[in-house]
């Protein structure tokens, strides 16, 4: 299996059980050269003053950086999971020495290796060889720490063999500080959606590096859906042969006080493969925080290279602060297609003073607006209970502003 490291970057992956590899440097600007290790001594504890770390409050997520808190934590128990799993698909609990594990590539930030170094098992989800799933896979996965006493990691490894289609949705509720790692690997001709909702409770702490591999002609969709908690999530999506796809969507909903961060980054190395990432959220509150950063790399062999990024920011309140960073780097002009687009702002008048010309009441055409706003790309997530869900969410999180009134479906006593 091919790792996610670049020609650019000569940050090799080593092995899946190898940590003998010489030190990196540690931090740099490029996410292509980002220390990547299976072991924790090579990525140390953040301050809080490098770039990967420099938009994330260090104190809340602390907690997932101690490697021996951690590891006592997941013995101790603070998230529970189940699978739920249609026939064409496998569940396994591996022990953390499988052959399987890590070969997609290293972690690649603190929270990343610690996640690695104290799961003690891990959990395989397969998708056999041109199996078609009739339902999704779905994973449940239940926080039960109010105090946040045990912090926890956790590691998921999902495979579509060659021929297979299916999805797998992963369901993060209740509380817990988690630190956790998914591996996907996506096989010849396969087609695979992977799902991830943080649909936490408030004081939750959330950090995810998913690691995923897209050999030639497979297709990845990847999701990802964040309305509770404060989350820090890092898909790192690569290619291992000619002619692979990757469509990347997220959609986020910031509260006052909440931290949601997300750092997708896409590795180009392979000749004629395609990518788009599409990330969408509002904000509300006073101190809601949303971070998006969004990486490219086109390297030296990746010929016919079609890709592009967007993200989209709507402030609905004062107080509420969205920070957007796109990056795009090309070594080979022989591609394609690249770009990309970072816009943040508040409601459209356009499209308020278009709407309440014909007789929509305010509150009501700001609804229309922000639902419009994510509908685009909600729409193409392909999973209805997923789709469904998330609106019913965002509905819900609107009327909490007072800005709008409650859909046709609410009670008429929880209309403003």
């Amino acid at each position: 299996m091919t790792d996610l490291r670049t020609d650019h970057s000569r940050a090799t992956a080593q092995g899946a059980h190898s940590h003998g590899a010489a030190p990196r440097p540690r931090y740099v600007a490029s996410r292509a050269d980002r220390p990547t290790s299976f072991d924790p001594a090579d990525i140390p504890v953040p301050g809080g003053r490098e770039e990967e770390w420099r938009f994330t409050p260090i104190k809340r997520f602390a907690p997932l950086f101690d490697l021996d808190a951690v590891a006592a934590g997941t013995r101790a128990g603070g998230v529970t999971m189940s699978v739920d799993a249609p026939a064409g698909a496998v569940v396994e609990e591996i022990a953390r020495d499988d052959a399987r594990l890590g070969a997609v590539g290293a972690p690649v930030d603190r929270t990343g290796v610690v996640a690695w170094a104290a799961f003690q098992s891990a959990t395989a989800i397969t998708l056999g060889a041109g199996a078609r799933l009739d339902r999704a896979v779905r994973v449940a996965i239940q926080g039960d720490d109010a105090g946040l006493a045990r912090p926890t990691s956790q590691h998921l490894l999902i495979t579509a063999e060659p021929g297979s289609a299916g999805t797998v949705i992963l369901d993060h509720t209740g509380t817990a500080a988690l630190t956790q790692g998914v591996e996907i690997v996506v096989g010849d001709g396969a087609d695979l959606t992977v799902v991830t909702v943080q649909g936490w409770d408030d004081a939750a702490v959330h950090a995810s590096n998913h690691r995923a591999c897209v050999e030639g002609g497979g297709a990845l969709k990847h999701v990802v859906v964040s309305l509770g908690g404060d989350t820090r999530i890092a898909p790192d999506l690569g290619f291992s042969g000619e002619g692979g796809r990757i469509d990347a969507y997220g959609v986020y909903f910031t509260d006052a006080g909440q931290h949601q961060e997300h750092r997708p980054y896409v590795a180009h190395t392979e000749p004629h493969c395609y990518s788009r990432v599409t990330y969408k959220g509002a904000l509300q509150g006073d101190a809601a925080h949303a971070v998006w950063v969004g990486d490219c790399l086109i390297g030296a062999g990746a010929r016919g290279t079609d890709t592009y990024e967007l993200n989209r920011n709507l402030v609905l309140t004062p107080g509420a602060k969205a920070d957007s960073i796109p990056n795009l780097e090309i070594e080979n002009g022989n591609i394609e297609g690249a770009g990309h687009a970072s816009a943040t702002g508040r409601f459209d008048d356009a499209q308020l003073f278009y709407l309440r010309a014909r007789g929509i009441p305010e509150r009501e055409a700001r609804r229309l607006v922000v639902l419009g706003f994510f509908n685009e790309i909600v729409s193409e997530i392909g999973v209805p209970e997923v789709e469904e869900r998330l609106m019913t969410a965002i509905e819900h999180e609107l009327e909490l502003t007072g800005l709008i009134q409650a859909g046709p479906g609410a009670p008429a006593d929880e209309r403003p």
